[in-house]
């Protein structure tokens, strides 16, 4: 063998070597070795599901959870559970290679369970806006998908900074995101929906509680006076993922405070909630949404 091929040799076999040994720190600071592209991938959350399905991994997915419903073609995955509770037998039966984990939104216990049978586990979480271009390109790059994974992460980055750069002049608008109406909850702005507010140059008036979803009690949004409420709902897959509907049922509350902006003025907004929480590859329309919503404000209020 000449002096070059016993080169080639060897970088081939250091680069093989280098690959085979491929370390991956995920969101909970735990470095995880992947030794080859995982071929039986379990997820436990929706938006893990849908960075699967964006790198082009879908294929390898095994298992996944009830509400796990996009793309389409993850309706076809066998179910492990859900939210509440997973199927820690039928887990452990399926037999993974990773299992893809969402670090504040899984059950801790069962959690706990599935990595005391020796399972491999990733944990990912996505906290703040450009976390999420982020989290495709390394979902692709651990499953073996980096090139469709960076390709994915790019468009993502391209439509989030149209939107920025489309409204980075507008005037603000102050926003109230009512995740739960009994108990009364919002989001702060350590929470991605709130950086999608501020893309969208709005203001969340509970931006600056400590508490990631913090419970409050009606007198003080009557008191913040938002000129615009946001709630969380259903829609089609296909058409605008916002509408204008003050008779929304998570809105009854606030029929009787008839002096409240967003009340007087009907700037309440229901919101897909499925592009718009999830902290996943859609979250460009979910932007887009919230931007219109507060462009419609925009409109009405004469800037």
């Amino acid at each position: 063998m000449s002096a070059l091929m016993r080169l080639i040799a060897l970088l081939f076999g250091l680069g093989h070597a280098a690959a085979i040994a491929a370390i991956h720190l995920d969101d909970a600071g735990r470095q995880v070795d992947i030794a080859s592209p995982p071929q039986r991938i379990i997820t436990i959350a929706p938006n893990l599901t849908e960075l699967v399905y964006a790198v082009g991994a879908g294929a390898a997915l095994i298992g996944t959870v009830d509400t796990s419903d996009y793309p389409q073609d993850a309706k076809a995955v066998p179910r492990i559970g859900n939210a509440e509770r997973l199927d820690i037998e039928r887990i452990v039966s399926l037999k993974p290679d990773l299992i893809l984990v969402w670090l504040h939104g899984n059950p801790g216990r069962e959690v706990a369970q599935l990595e005391a049978a020796g399972l491999r586990l990733f944990y990912l979480e996505p906290r703040r806006l450009d976390d999420v271009p982020r989290a495709i390109e390394r979902v692709g790059a651990l499953l073996g998908h980096e090139a469709q994974g960076r390709d994915a992460a790019a468009d993502l980055r391209k439509a989030l900074n149209m939107l920025r750069e489309t409204h980075a002049n507008a005037a603000p608008v102050t926003v109230f995101y009512q995740v739960w109406s009994q108990p009364l909850m919002t989001l702060n702005d350590q929470h991605l929906v709130s950086d999608v507010i501020a893309l969208c140059r709005g203001r969340n008036v509970f931006g600056a509680l400590p508490q990631l979803v913090p419970q409050l009690s009606i007198e003080s949004v009557v008191a913040a006076d938002p000129e615009a409420m946001f709630t969380a709902s259903e829609f089609a897959t296909v058409g605008p993922q916002w509408r204008r509907d003050p008779k929304h049922r998570a809105f009854a509350t606030w029929s009787r405070f008839a002096k409240l902006t967003a009340v007087r003025r009907g700037w309440m907004f229901a919101m897909a909630g499925d592009v718009l929480n999830r902290q996943g590859p859609r979250i460009a329309q979910g932007a887009a949404a919230a931007c219109a919503a507060l462009d419609e404000v925009r409109k009405e209020r004469g800037r």
